[in-house]
């Protein structure tokens, strides 16, 4: 489950940035989850929620998560699309290893692999709140 190793590295990037800065407590983090990611959200929350457990300055926080579409803009011909229209074991692999998908899609408009994933990977600490 990647959730863990990655709620494991939000909590931690927390930490660090709230060292950094010299602040007591941190009172709502804000995350953007991208859509290749394909995070369980509950295991995802679970974990955080874990995680934080024991660390004072992270008591009180208030945690949102949002999620990014997928945008993909093909190098082609110029088109731009939303979404993927995968098997589950072509998500997985995906999931993992982002850069497989262009074994998976072609351009829907001109049917080259040669796209660029504009929008929707990777996990993005959007902002910290702070007392």
């Amino acid at each position: 489950m990647h959730e863990w190793s990655i709620a494991e590295s939000v909590i931690s990037a927390v930490i660090e940035e709230a060292k950094k800065e010299r602040l007591e407590e941190i009172t709502e983090v804000r995350i953007r989850i991208g859509e290749l990611q394909r995070m369980e959200d509950e295991i995802f929350m679970f974990a955080l929620d874990e995680l934080r457990k024991g660390v004072g300055l992270l008591k009180n926080v208030k945690i949102e998560v949002e999620t990014e579409g997928v945008l993909f803009g093909c190098r082609m011909c110029g088109n731009e699309w939303k979404g993927m229209d995968l098997n589950e074991d072509e998500y997985e692999a995906i999931h993992f290893c982002p850069e497989v998908s262009h074994a998976y899609i072609r351009c829907p408009s001109c049917g080259s692999p040669d796209f660029e994933i504009m929008k929707g990977r990777g996990v993005i600490i959007l902002s910290l709140i702070h007392i």
